[in-house]
């Protein structure tokens, strides 16, 4: 069996490259409010209360009280674990937020939406993207297996969450 397992492709890593790999998402959940703030500092409060809402995250704003996107931030980066499941709405409420406005997320996070809403997303995203590596074009990352599809990382997390209907398109041959 020693002979088979230098094939397997993980043991060929260092123990300790999986030190800082977790499924807590807190930290990108906190800086996805974090840009949310950002775009909404001129708006009413109502609309940081939307956010909330939207982003599922209504339950963790305080009472009566102005909804403060940034304390919030600050409560969720404190607070208990959060889930991918977690994050995806977040990034789902914020890219619906920014529209057709430049709203660049972070690699780690479109990269980690983006795959865990490949494979939560209705059928029809899902088909859309089947068969095919997909490739954020300003991001560096890529999921799949098959000919190439790309788009930019917000534009990828956008189709496969819903917030648009504009799929990742084959490169032009050039």
């Amino acid at each position: 069996m020693s002979d088979l397992g230098r094939f397997l492709p993980l043991s060929q890593r260092t123990p300790d490259g999986d030190a800082r790999v977790s499924s807590d998402r807190r930290e990108q959940l906190a800086a996805v409010v974090r840009l949310a703030a950002g775009r909404l500092a001129e708006a009413a409060p109502d609309d940081a209360r939307a956010f909330a809402r939207d982003a599922g995250l209504v339950r963790d704003l305080d009472d009566g009280a102005e909804a403060d996107l940034h304390r919030l931030a600050a409560a969720i980066a404190t607070g208990q674990r959060r889930t991918i499941r977690d994050l995806t709405a977040a990034v789902r409420a914020y890219l619906a937020l920014a529209g057709a406005e430049e709203a660049p997320l972070p690699p780690d996070i479109s990269g980690a939406v983006a795959l865990h809403a490949s494979a939560s997303a209705p059928f029809a995203r899902r088909a859309a993207i089947s068969g095919h590596t997909v490739r954020a074009s300003d991001a560096g990352w890529s999921f799949g297996r098959g000919p190439e599809i790309t788009a930019t990382a917000d534009a990828i997390v956008a189709f496969l969450t819903g917030v648009s209907d504009t799929p990742p398109r084959r490169p032009p041959r050039g």
